[in-house]
């Protein structure tokens, strides 16, 4: 029994990379309830409770025929919009019984991630213009499963003041420890959030990242979010090199999360920094070690963050953080 808000499934959540769909069947768990992914004949994305309308049995254990699913337990057959073709134990022209049909959901591909809305959609996927924008290349990665529950990462994305000691062996320097005066604004007609400059230790692979400088510089940025559990950062340095960090998280179970991050860069990510490796190489080796760097500290907490007015002592840095809890206790409330 789920025992998340019910305005969630209204939502799109990110699920899955793309090109994992390419050859599988998957099995994806969201909002406490397991769905099966698949290509469908016509090559888009079907998506589905995990379940057989005849015995329950997890359609992600089946196999892909052409594109239909077979369940792999009595062998029935679905195709496009979840219609059942087959059902083998029945005589050939007995019709289909309607209630065989599976219940489609609905389902989407944006930046080479599978979005799953269980609900009636009541907004878009979260808008990043950098994907149509042919200056920048786009950078996926792998989906990740946290120990951490959603409102703690979105949390934790949207604060600078964490940035001097989680991330002390990627690019934080502890000195930069005040964090000035934030003021919280609409961003663009998705995100809200803020801008700042912070100092940043620029050495080994976060120089390839800047594009150069000096071993200290500063880093222009703007951070803002997209109810439930989106959020895009926007860092732009001195060297004209602009990187979007668009972040989302997806609710497995209270403090369990699939987590995903994707990357757009307006320099020449193919470039070669040393003989095999690239300036990508070294972008998302150096994004996946702050990652890990927040997983390790996230993972040390425990359950949701409390939403309830005075039940955390937040300081002017928090500003970011008490916007999003406002608007997200507002939706889920509502």
């Amino acid at each position: 029994m789920s025992n998340f808000p019910e305005v969630l499934q209204n939502y799109w959540h990110a699920v899955a990379t793309s090109d994992s769909l390419d050859s599988e069947v998957l099995s994806v768990r969201l909002l406490s309830k397991n769905f099966v992914l698949w290509r469908t004949p016509d090559g888009e994305v079907g998506a589905a409770l995990d379940s057989c309308p005849h015995r329950q049995a997890p359609l992600s254990k089946g196999t892909l025929e052409e594109g239909c699913l077979r369940c792999p337990y009595h062998g029935w057959l679905f195709g496009d919009n979840g219609r059942c073709l087959e059902v083998p134990s029945a005589k050939k022209g007995l019709s289909v019984p309607p209630k065989a049909n599976l219940e489609f959901l609905n389902a989407q591909e944006k930046y080479g991630l599978i979005w799953v809305c269980p609900g009636e959609p009541c907004a878009p996927i979260p808008e990043v213009t950098a994907d149509k924008d042919e200056s920048f290349t786009r950078i996926n990665t792998e989906m990740q499963i946290w120990n951490v529950d959603s409102t703690r990462m979105i949390d934790n994305m949207l604060d600078i003041s964490h940035f001097p000691y989680t991330h002390r062996g990627t690019f934080g320097i502890e000195q930069e420890t005040v964090v000035p005066k934030i003021k919280l604004e609409q961003l663009d007609d998705t995100y809200y959030g803020y801008g700042y400059e912070v100092k940043i230790n620029n050495v080994g692979s976060t120089k390839i990242m800047s594009g150069g400088g000096g071993d200290v510089i500063k880093l222009s940025m703007t951070t803002g979010f997209a109810l439930p559990f989106s959020v895009l950062s926007t860092m732009s340095y001195e060297t004209g090199v602009e990187q979007k960090l668009f972040m989302a998280a997806a609710p497995i179970e209270e403090g369990r999360s699939v987590y995903t991050f994707v990357l757009w860069r307006n320099d020449d990510v193919d470039l070669l920094v040393e003989p095999g490796r690239t300036i990508a190489n070294e972008v998302l080796e150096l994004e996946l070690a702050v990652v890990l760097e927040d997983q390790i500290m996230l993972e040390k907490l425990q359950g949701q963050l409390p939403l309830k007015k005075g039940a955390l002592v937040d300081v002017q840095a928090d500003k970011p953080s008490l916007e999003w809890r406002r608007q997200y206790k507002e939706l889920v409330s509502s």
